[in-house]
């Protein structure tokens, strides 16, 4: 009894040891937004204090941050809607059709995952700047789309390729045609899928730096990440404001996973397990 008993605390004792250590510094990241500056100095941690709004009012007052707010989500949610719509077309030819390079093509998809994209980095400002797409939106969300696209093909083709035939061959039967049947039958199953790509792609795009440093130099059309990198370089040691600008560039991040917390962690066990 005692054997079990303690095969069942120490699984639990360790997760919260862990959970302790990641949510700490996004505790603290937190705490110190609202906190005055002779609390954040201080030689001894300070967790009883008077919460001020100030530090968010002088980091959301910072010429043109609305601005780089539409930008950030203009650019995450166009590369995250076309990652999406592409993804389970591509998805779906693989993991129902046979067709000759089917292997070839999923190990392109595989491959492109692995790849780390800031190689491309020369090449894609090269392009950008023949094609004179520099400082443009739409120049990021494209490369955003790319970048999130293996990830969310393979994921999509675990979950298309563990509906069974049947269902689908069954609404034909029944006069649906091969789209139809994709509609009514297998999109209804793929929302595991969906959710946790989506936040997959919503977190890359939304904190990718290496690509708008190089292709928008304009302050206009820069994001987030790139204004928080300058942050400190204009406040100095304003700690209080530098952590309220961290907690906004993260307060979207971690609204949609709490919202959608339920389905990623399905969605990234059950997509990766048949293909």
């Amino acid at each position: 009894m005692r054997a079990k008993r303690f095969g069942r605390i120490w699984p639990n004792v360790v997760a919260l040891l862990v959970s302790a250590l990641f949510i700490l510094p996004v505790y603290w990241m937190f705490a110190s937004s609202f906190k005055q500056r002779t609390d954040i100095l201080t030689r001894d941690p300070v967790f009883f204090f008077v919460p001020t709004f100030d530090n968010y009012g002088t980091a959301a007052g910072v010429d043109l941050f609305w601005t780089l707010v539409r930008n950030s989500f203009v650019v995450t949610i166009g590369a995250v809607t076309l990652a999406l719509a592409v993804a389970m077309l591509a998805s779906f030819a693989l993991a129902r059709m046979r067709f000759r390079g089917r292997r070839g093509m999923v190990l392109v998809v595989m491959m492109a995952q692995m790849a780390p994209w800031e190689v491309l980095l020369i090449v894609m400002y090269l392009n950008a700047r023949d094609l004179e797409m520099l400082n443009s939106l739409l120049t990021l969300t494209l490369i955003y789309f790319v970048m999130a696209l293996p990830f969310t093909i393979w994921t999509l083709r675990g979950f298309i390729a563990a509906v069974p035939k049947e269902l689908e061959e069954s609404a034909m039967i029944d006069g649906c045609t091969r789209t139809q049947a994709f509609f009514r039958v297998i999109f209804p199953l793929l929302a595991p899928g969906l959710m946790a790509t989506s936040i997959f792609g919503f977190i890359l795009a939304w904190n990718e730096f290496a690509m708008v440093l190089v292709l928008n130099k304009s302050p206009e059309a820069k994001t987030l990440p790139l204004w928080l990198a300058s942050f400190q370089e204009q406040f100095g040691n304003d700690w209080g404001a530098t952590m309220a600008a961290s907690s906004l560039v993260t307060i979207p991040v971690l609204v949609l996973f709490l919202i959608l917390q339920r389905r990623v962690t399905g969605g990234m066990s059950a997509g990766a397990v048949k293909g």
